[in-house]
């Protein structure tokens, strides 16, 4: 039991870490992006102002995680599903992003001021690529094409302000969008799809996170007579 303590001492620190801030600090933009601060503050008020936010939305999501289960097994469906409920949970009580959510914050911001559709087309493959996602159904490539036609229709690079040429742009958009079958009232669903692949991808680097633990905690003297436990039986909540 001393090798699973210390290794579920950093799956605290993982949960705390990697799950409630989810590698970016969301927690405070949110809050900064929606709200000026008023003028009246000071510089050391609003900082304190923030850290007890922060802390506020820390200690309700671990007050969830410490009551729901999650198993370490990215393979099983119904984990990945638990998982990927547990953290909507999270981020609704917490008031944190979604990660379709962060994604859209993401775009708005790198492209803003962005003049051609050819830049603000790179811009999202290279969001997409940062964030781990694959075009799956090669949507990327397509829209490429799309504005390679319109270009070479109009005769000259289109800048978004181009309100007949953006139009064109547009309808080839439409065009692929019926040919993938993607429908504007069937967003909800994407997203939740999209949330699904984010808790699985997350539970990989969980588990790989905790194997490695093991394995590094295996090579001590005072652990080497202990047997390697199966991840998917640690629950996290007895060590929160």
């Amino acid at each position: 039991m001393a090798l699973t303590s210390r290794l579920l001492s950093k799956s605290k620190q993982l949960c705390g870490g990697q799950i409630l801030l989810q590698r970016e600090n969301a927690t405070p933009v949110r809050h900064l992006a929606t709200e000026a601060a008023p003028s009246a503050l000071k510089g050391d008020e609003m900082l304190k102002n923030i850290f007890l936010e922060v802390k506020k939305k820390f200690e309700t999501a671990m007050g969830i995680l410490r009551k729901e289960k999650i198993t370490l097994d990215p393979d099983n469906p119904a984990a990945v599903e638990q998982y990927a409920k547990v953290m909507k949970t999270v981020r609704e009580k917490a008031d944190l992003f979604s990660e379709s959510q962060r994604i859209q914050y993401t775009i708005q911001t790198r492209t803003q001021g962005i003049p051609d559709a050819r830049t603000y087309l790179l811009t999202l493959k290279e969001i997409r690529i940062r964030r781990g996602l694959i075009d799956e159904l090669g949507a990327e490539a397509m829209m490429m094409d799309a504005l390679e036609k319109v270009e070479k229709e109009i005769k000259k690079p289109l800048m978004r302000n181009d309100e007949k040429g953006m139009a064109l742009l547009m309808g080839e958009f439409d065009n692929i969008n019926k040919k993938l079958g993607i429908r504007r009232e069937g967003l909800p669903k994407y997203e939740e799809q999209l949330e699904l692949k984010i808790a699985k991808a997350q539970l990989v680097e969980l588990k790989k996170n905790a194997l490695e633990s093991m394995e590094a905690q295996k090579k001590r003297e005072e652990f080497k007579d202990e047997e390697m436990i199966d991840v998917k039986s640690l629950d996290i909540r007895n060590f929160i």
